[in-house]
């Protein structure tokens, strides 16, 4: 280690990891801190008795972003198409093309055919806003062109897209509506919106959400899973000259003498400090400023809630690959009931009447929440044993409902019960004997993700939108002010920085945080 750096970089997911790849490339001395043992965050793939399983990101959305990207960094990487089919009960869409938006309305007039005609006008809705999805991430991102002297591209290309870029905006813009409250306008059947909206975040945006259905078939898969892209990325900042330190803690920043003290007891000074971990940590931990505007987003950042995060069943079966291909498909979304979460109200109204209570509100939860299924292996086949599949199931799941269960001393009877319910809702809809035919299982619950990513409340995209007032940027048009913050030459990027967030958002605002520094680190 040096005594000082041009910049340290803390947090070793995707987006402190892109930003310390592209200071490094720009020859600045570049310092990258992750406390925990493996670098990559919410992305990350790992091995279990031979069968490998993504335990954050299970598929990457390209956005325009991601690949510009690897073409930028020089990121070789084989990919290969990952499609989406969508379930509810025993009736599937496999997302192939944009006609299969009208597959997907059919599915639902064929349960709920009183609902046809508000049915239509929601996918009318949708196909307005894939058509502003298709203006904003029309080309690849100006943000990762290597030469911007070309004047045929800036014309043609870049000139046209701007315009209609600003237009489209504004019309996204108004969709910052909650999904469930907009969906409301056309129609009045709550199971309707439910099987709609339940694959999302409370209070989701509506661009956010109904924006997915032209996303899905942005999918892709890193062979190899999608730990592979992290360790390409780590690759480039150590070929960089970039210094990387894991297992390492940043314990305190003072801004005043741009100075960080590590966990082994060592410190290190900087010229740019980018902040790419959980936010409400960097302001536990810094001192130096009495600045006002530093004061406020400390009480932001400390009462803000993380968003929802999910329950994961990690499960490798004795099935051949094709049967559940079949069955399921490579990476699913289903429903497995068509009344949907509406009826069962919020798990806080039977709290009161214990936790024997409590499960009860949960086995019927799992029964009808949406479920993602994603098979590694259905991708790249080298990814489980010949003739057996590996699954990962997720549910969206309440941090503070698997706290209390954890503080009761329920933690292990939770994720029993759990695990046990979910096989069972897998096999009488989906694959039957699938409890005889299971080699193993495991799970991860929004205490594990804390524990192990130290994101906050376990939160998967960062800020919830339940927020009264978000500690991020939240609109489009004020993503460029995302990467700044009220301490003096430290930036931000990541998942906290703008939401919603995702991966797509993390590269960004990681070449946000990377070009600032750079640009100023010339002056």
């Amino acid at each position: 280690m040096k005594e000082t750096y041009d910049v340290i970089v803390v947090g070793g997911g995707i987006a402190g990891l892109t930003s310390a790849a592209y200071i490094c490339r720009a020859g600045k001395s570049t310092l990258l801190v992750e406390k925990q043992e493996k670098l990559g965050g919410l992305v990350s793939t790992f091995w279990h008795e031979g069968f490998a399983f993504d335990a954050g990101a299970r598929a990457f959305v390209n956005s325009g972003i991601l690949h510009p990207m690897m073409r930028s960094l020089g990121i070789k990487m084989e990919v290969t198409e990952n499609p989406i089919t969508i379930g509810i009960v025993d009736r599937w869409v496999r997302m192939r093309s944009r006609e299969s938006l009208q597959d997907y309305a059919n599915l639902l007039k064929d349960i709920f055919p009183e609902n046809v005609a508000d049915i239509d006008r929601i996918i009318e809705e949708i196909n307005k806003i894939i058509v502003y999805l298709d203006v904003l991430y029309g080309i690849d991102n100006p943000l990762f062109m290597e030469d911007m002297r070309d004047k045929e591209y800036l014309t043609k290309t870049l000139l046209p897209w701007f315009i209609k870029y600003q237009k489209n905006m504004r019309k996204i813009a108004k969709l910052n509506e909650p999904v469930n409250t907009y969906l409301k306008r056309f129609t009045d059947n709550n199971a309707l919106i439910g099987m709609i909206a339940q694959h999302f975040f409370e209070d989701t945006p509506t661009f956010f959400a109904l924006s997915y259905f032209g996303l899905y078939l942005d999918y892709f898969y890193p062979m190899g899973g999608t730990g592979s892209f992290v360790e390409q990325l780590a690759n480039k900042v150590s070929e960089a000259g970039g210094e990387i330190l894991t297992n390492t803690s940043v314990i305190s920043v003072d801004a005043q003498a741009h100075e960080v003290v590590l966990s082994n007891g060592q410190k290190a000074g900087y010229k740019k400090l980018v902040w790419a971990a959980d936010q409400n940590s960097l302001y536990k931990i810094v001192s130096g400023t009495s600045d006002s505007k530093v004061q406020k987003q400390r009480s932001l950042t400390e009462a803000g809630k993380g968003s929802d995060s999910i329950y994961t069943l990690f499960l490798a079966a004795d099935l051949e690959k094709d049967y559940v291909k079949e069955r399921i498909g490579t990476h699913a979304f289903y429903t497995p009931d068509t009344q949907g979460m509406h009826v069962l109200g919020s798990w806080e109204t039977v709290a009161e009447q214990g936790n024997e209570r409590l499960l009860e509100w949960l086995g019927s939860y799992l029964e009808k929440t949406t479920y993602e299924i994603s098979c590694p292996s259905l991708r790249d086949p080298s990814l489980a044993p010949q003739g057996k599949t590996g699954m990962v199931i997720s549910s969206l799941m309440d941090y503070s409902l698997v706290k209390r269960f954890s503080d009761a001393g329920q933690y292990d009877e939770f994720k029993q019960f759990c695990n046990q319910k979910i096989i069972e809702v897998l096999e009488r809809h989906l694959l039957p004997d699938l409890a005889r035919k299971t080699l193993f299982s495991f799970s991860s619950t929004p205490m594990t993700i804390e524990r192990r990513t130290g994101s906050k409340q376990g939160a998967i995209t960062g800020w919830a939108f339940t927020n009264q007032e978000m500690p991020s940027p939240n609109r489009f048009k004020t993503m460029g002010k995302s990467i700044t913050t009220p301490i003096q030459d430290v930036l931000q990027c990541g998942q906290w920085t703008f939401s919603p967030s995702g991966v797509p958002i993390s590269v960004m605002t990681g070449k946000m945080a990377s070009d600032a520094v750079i640009k100023a680190l010339k002056r």
